[in-house]
């Protein structure tokens, strides 16, 4: 997951980044002209990405840089809306920009972490959280991303465990507990697994990933009618379950659970 750094332009361009202050940086001085042209900009690059236009975002990010390269924030900002076109390289320059500007500040870790994870580079992505964590022990996300990374080597204990821990700094994290009940059911609890997907989908009507985790469980446990109900709410809310590619590389779910969507899907 990528942490996208919502920007007040007025602290950006004054006073650095998230609220710290960086010795290497001198206050920018700029005209209220300019102040206001770069303060629309940056509202429109946050507006198109909030759209799902990431192409016109990443315009906005690099006129925005063209303008103040020494700002960490719009580098690391051009780099979430890079991942989001899967230009993951472009995007790993951007994070290394930034980390050299601010090596201090967790967000472009851990959004680098991400652009590793998409490389399936787990190690690198592993050590990105790993420094997430020594500047912030209680960022969850990085604990979640850390277990999503640990995941794609196949160590799933490791996996649960960094998913426990985000869920216990932020019980409402949703998505860490649904990675730890996916994790549960690919070490074979699946019962446990079971239990928290139906929680989950309890508590967020909403939530695709969990309708569609249990249509795959219920068929793999021959309880047809079961997975077909979940079927129709999942897919109602979110057709990519339907692509066993993208629930498999993209969404990443653990091998047994693709393999029982993949058996349930051929069957419709």
């Amino acid at each position: 997951m990528v942490r996208l750094i919502v920007i007040f332009l007025s602290a950006i361009l004054m006073f650095g980044w998230g609220g710290e202050a960086y010795a290497a940086n001198e206050p920018l001085q700029i005209t209220q002209e300019q102040f206001q042209k770069w303060e629309n900009l940056s509202n429109q690059a946050l507006n198109a990405a909030s759209q799902g236009d990431f192409a016109t975002s990443e315009k906005y990010w690099t006129q925005i840089i063209e303008e103040f390269p020494q700002n960490p924030a719009v580098w690391s900002n051009r780099g979430n809306v890079r991942v989001s076109q899967n230009k993951l390289q472009a995007a790993l320059e951007d994070y290394n920009k930034a980390i050299e500007l601010a090596p201090n500040v967790t967000d472009p870790y851990l959004n680098r972490g991400t652009a590793f994870e998409g490389l399936g580079k787990w190690s690198n992505a592993i050590a990105d959280y790993n420094r997430v964590l020594e500047l912030d022990p209680n960022d969850a996300m990085a604990y979640n991303n850390r277990g999503n990374a640990e995941a794609g080597l196949g160590k799933w204990e490791d996996a649960i465990a960094d998913y426990q821990k985000a869920t216990e700094i932020n019980p409402k994290f949703a998505f860490a507990r649904a990675n730890h009940a996916l994790a549960e059911y690919e070490i074979g609890n699946t019962e446990i697994a079971i239990q928290e997907m139906k929680g989950l989908a309890r508590k967020y009507p909403q939530f695709a990933d969990m309708r569609a985790a249990l249509t795959a469980a219920y068929w793999a446990n021959g309880k047809p009618g079961e997975a077909e109900s979940n079927w129709v709410a999942a897919y109602g809310l979110d057709s990519r379950y339907k692509d066993i590619n993208w629930v498999k590389n993209i969404r990443r779910w653990p091998p047994s659970l693709v393999v029982a969507l993949e058996k349930f899907l051929k069957l419709q």
